[in-house]
């Protein structure tokens, strides 16, 4: 899988130490239930943004994906992946999938995605990190997941650092 950083805009306060800085991350997903670490990516992120003191902000741009922190251990994600599945089974009825009803927000190319929406609300669609002296704070088994509940496609992440900058700390 290839990663491909966008970046969408910095902004610095000339107020003094305080810095937001933001990018935007995108991933090709592979299938539904995939749990992609992205947690490499974050830390290279936050080194980048210059925060020293502050918080780190991941949000999936999308409904049917979400972003989650938990350990990667391969047995632990299939058993994740199971829970979700029988959460909200793809087989089950869903009116958002019964376009013969269906009228709001809809497009040409619409999928019958609706169990992608309720796993969605069991993991959530956003993460926010503290960040102390220059390093995401994260427990010894703790990992940073994006994970495609719909199919395959393009996907993104809005990331966003916000703090007092590394350089103004060191300094004082």
């Amino acid at each position: 899988m290839e990663e491909k950083i966008t970046h969408l805009h910095q902004v610095e306060s000339t107020a003094s130490d305080f810095v937001v800085f933001a990018e935007t991350l995108t991933y090709d997903t592979n299938h539904a239930l995939e749990f992609i670490d992205i947690t490499e990516d974050v830390k290279k992120f936050v080194r980048k943004s210059k925060v020293n003191f502050g918080q780190v902000s991941i949000t999936s741009d999308h409904t049917t994906a979400a972003v989650i922190v938990n350990e990667n251990e391969p047995l632990l994600l299939n058993d994740m992946a199971r829970v979700l599945a029988r959460f909200a089974p793809t087989g089950d009825y869903y009116e958002h999938n019964d376009f013969s009803i269906r009228t709001v927000n809809m497009t040409l190319a619409e999928s019958a995605n609706a169990h992608s929406h309720c796993q969605q609300l069991l993991l959530g669609g956003s993460e926010s990190l503290p960040v102390h002296n220059g390093s995401m704070r994260l427990g010894r088994w703790q990992s940073i997941f994006f994970v495609e509940l719909d199919h395959a496609r393009p996907r993104s992440l809005y990331l966003q650092a916000i703090g007092i900058k590394k350089s103004d700390v060191d300094q004082g």
